[in-house]
């Protein structure tokens, strides 16, 4: 009789993706805690087991194995079975393989494996500790899928698979991801969980000091790896291992000879080239893989000013040469998804072990027994042989000769029909010695299977005797180093910070040096050779900063960037660096850096103020340049003709001066520039004469000293109270004398007479000098020479800067 139910479509959706999701999660997803295997992974190694691809027999073609794990056990595709048996031969993926194979199984560059009619496998030595006594009842088995044959639903696992193979998989809602270990290290852990229950995470982790990754690398901080042993959950951040080579050039390269868990490294290689070939990363020369059998060994050949740290840390930052691990401690506990500590975890696989051992034992107790009561009848027998041998000669036929003996001896069938089976020269007086032997062995051993069934602490010692075992046949070193140092900063906090000059040339190169590269000189030196300029290049602008300072670059169209000092390239005094073209993105055609400026923050407190050729000031806030994007951002608007000279930062409250090529000078207050935003103009700085342009802008107070330097290598230091104080917009008052003798004006500077003063002409030469040389005068005079030039050569770059060190004298 048809019967019909009537239910809701919502309650009926609700059962049946219920009833999919458990399916998927307990049936294909997850491993199980005890012996870290999904039903795939089990199915293969046991169909294995069941052919007889042992370790020490002869491979067989995967296509036979595949074929019988998809008729007997696993219906599904035959590509998914293959993929999960080769994974479990791969090196690179697991950490102790369990399968042994012969042939392509694939590579870490990505490669696929070749079809399994190819590739011949074999259950590995260590797989064979996962399935050892599994002949002996230690495990529940269940029906296959058409119930015509017997699966383990979990192997008896002599070693803790979970956490030292790890497992991966993604469920209906939940997903697990638990990274391998070393099998030292958690065997350690559970002897000292046997020995001490009430050990504590702190105890364990002094063994498992963290994941071992198979492919090696480098773990930075353990706070993940606490987090994870502690609530099932955590992060760890995982980095290529990395070491310098000298080349015979003089410059260096960069070997890559570990990566990071589950990285391709065919595709870090093509990341690294793409990164390099759009200037993202700059400072690589060339770029190669030559790893071999012998191992891994990707080199990274750098430029000669590159600094290795810098293209380092922006390898780190742009590729997969650090990744993040994340850490999901999700298993099958009795058939139910469940997030464990690592004490849960181990805590369930001695428990496993436990139950392994009892039944191993039971199983071996009754047969213990069942043959001890053979051996019972055999020595009656022995003990009454000529009896015996009459009787068996006198019965007319076997079944006679059975339950005669039986009721001669007291036996009982099977002893009498294990007699009847005794061949004749086991009644040899050796033979009958062997017997009476293995008699007593067998009751001795049926008494010590009963006292382990009987004491707990029994079960304890074995499990722990074969663990040591386990570590002293598949133990060996970590692979994964761990950096206890927590790397939660930005990776540019690794760069030591220093003080480095920074020269720039009309061409736009650019390069960084030591600022203890340059020692002081008297004045009127011939200096020293600072950059080596190309042909009809020249030098225009100088500047210090430090390592980690923001470097803004202002250009001619009025755009800024900026970079931080550690990315600016390195060399030394007669490199010629650079191009800025290459470290900036997208400069539009004739569009050059005309100033920079190095600043370590950009607070809402502080502004830029801006001086252009033709005589405008505009006042900005710090903040707003803050962002900047890739092609830069709009700094200021200027006129058609006119270009940027000079760029300050302000407090919002102090005096500019604006001094022009013909030398004149304009002393206002900053309040009279009300700031503006980026894309602005801005107002009148100083009415200009015809042929005159300005060439500096001051940031000046009433009690400062005023530096003013002339093509010619001539120089003065005036006050700036000889400067009258007038609005903006005004004509202005002599600032130098000028004439054929020291040239027009280069440079007026504020200086403090106890820096040094660094003076480059346009072709590179630079001479440093304290400033407390140079007499001070009135605004109307000449000055006095700063640095001798030779015919052709005129100053083109002034920058004071802090005093050099007195150098130490040395040691008797």
């Amino acid at each position: 009789m048809e019967r019909l139910t009537n239910q809701s479509i919502e309650e009926e959706m609700q059962r049946s993706y219920i009833d999919y999701a458990m399916s998927v999660i307990a049936g294909r997803a997850l491993p199980d805690v005890r012996d870290g295997l999904k039903p795939v992974h089990r199915r293969i190694l046991y169909a294995m087991h069941d052919m007889g691809l042992h370790y020490n027999r002869a491979h067989k073609k995967c296509a036979r194995v595949v074929g019988d794990v998809l008729g007997k056990y696993h219906p599904h595709g035959d590509q998914a079975a293959y993929s999960t048996l080769v994974r479990m031969a791969q090196d690179f993926s697991m950490r102790y393989m369990l399968v042994d194979g012969q042939g392509n199984f694939g590579s870490i560059d990505g490669d696929s494996p070749a079809a399994m009619r190819y590739t011949e496998c074999r259950l590995s030595r260590i797989s064979s500790e996962l399935l050892m006594d599994i002949d002996k009842d230690t495990v529940p088995f269940v029906d296959n899928f058409d119930g015509s044959m017997k699966e383990p639903s979990v192997l008896p696992s002599r070693f803790p698979n979970l956490l030292v193979n790890g497992s991966s998989g993604i469920a209906v809602g939940m997903a697990t991801n638990i990274p391998p270990h070393n099998l030292s290290e958690v065997v350690d852990a559970l002897v000292l969980m046997l020995e001490d229950p009430q050990a504590e995470l702190a105890d364990l982790m002094e063994h498992i000091r963290g994941p071992d990754f198979p492919t090696g690398g480098t773990i930075y901080g353990v706070n993940g790896i606490k987090s994870a042993y502690l609530t099932g959950r955590g992060k760890v951040k995982v980095r290529a291992n990395t070491h310098l080579e000298a080349m015979d050039n003089g410059r260096q390269r960069i070997i890559i000879s570990e990566i990071p868990y589950t990285v391709n490294k065919s595709s870090l290689v093509e990341k690294i080239a793409d990164l390099v070939k759009s200037k993202r990363i700059e400072g690589i020369s060339d770029l190669r893989d030559e790893s071999d059998r012998n191992g891994m060994r990707i080199v990274v050949e750098l430029s000669r000013d590159a600094m290795d740290e810098v293209v380092l840390n922006q390898l780190f930052k742009h590729t997969p040469m650090e990744s993040t691990f994340g850490i999901i401690n999700l298993a099958l506990v009795d058939n139910k998804p469940v997030l464990m500590d690592l004490k849960t975890m181990l805590q369930h696989y001695l428990d496993h072990r436990r139950v392994v051992i009892t039944r191993r034992t039971e199983y071996d107790l009754a047969q213990a027994r069942k043959r001890h009561h053979i051996l019972e009848g055999l020595m009656r027998a022995l003990d009454n042989l000529d009896d015996t041998i009459e009787t068996i000669r006198e019965s007319s036929n076997p079944e006679a000769a059975r339950g005669a003996l039986m009721g001669l001896l007291g036996l009982s069938e099977e002893q009498a029909k294990a007699i009847l089976d005794l061949r004749l020269h086991k009644l040899t007086g050796m033979e009958m010695e062997s017997l009476r032997d293995e008699y007593r062995t067998v009751t001795a051993t049926i008494l010590d299977l009963e006292d382990i069934l009987a004491h707990e602490d029994r079960v304890r010692v074995i499990i722990r005797d074969e663990l040591l075992e386990m570590k002293d046949g598949y133990g060996d070193m970590r692979r994964t180093q761990i950096n206890y140092q927590d790397i939660d900063v930005e990776a540019e906090d690794l760069i030591p910070r220093e003080d480095l000059a920074i020269i720039i040339t009309q061409d736009n190169y650019i390069k960084s040096m030591p600022l203890d590269t340059y020692r002081a000189q008297g004045r009127g030196g011939r200096g020293l050779t600072g950059m080596g300029t190309k042909e009809e290049d020249q030098t225009v602008d100088m500047f210090t900063c430090s390592t980690h300072d923001y470097v803004l670059f202002l250009t001619s169209t009025g755009r800024l960037h900026w970079l931080k000092g550690y990315n600016l390239p390195s060399g030394g005094r007669h490199a010629r660096g650079k191009p800025i073209v290459n470290m900036l993105s997208d400069l539009e055609p004739g569009e050059k850096v005309v100033n920079t400026i190095p600043v370590d923050a950009f607070p809402e407190d502080r502004y830029l103020v801006f001086s252009t050729r033709n005589g405008v000031v505009k006042k900005t806030g710090l903040d707003a340049f803050k962002n900047v994007r890739v092609r830069g951002i709009k700094a200021i608007r200027m006129d058609e003709g006119d270009e940027l000279v000079a760029t300050r930062l302000t407090d919002g409250g102090q005096q500019l001066l604006l001094a022009t090529r013909l030398g004149q000078a304009v002393r206002f207050n900053e309040a009279e520039v009300r700031a503006t935003g980026r894309d602005t103009r801005g107002v009148k700085g100083i009415s200009l004469r015809q042929d005159d342009a300005v060439v500096s802008m001051a940031v000046v107070g009433d009690d400062d000293d005023l530096l003013s330097i002339t093509e010619n290598g001539y120089g003065k230091i005036s006050s700036v109270a000889d400067y009258r104080h007038t609005h903006r917009g005004g004509k202005g008052v002599i600032t130098i004398k000028l004439s054929d003798r020291n040239g027009p004006v280069v440079a007026v500077r504020r200086v403090d007479k106890q820096e040094d003063l660094m003076v480059m002409n346009n072709e590179g030469k630079v001479i440093r000098l304290n400033l407390g040389e140079i007499r001070s005068s009135g605004r109307n005079t000449m000055g006095v020479r700063i640095m001798r030039l030779a015919p052709g050569e005129r100053v083109v770059a002034v920058v004071p800067v802090p005093p050099a060190p007195p150098e130490e004298e040395p040691e008797e």
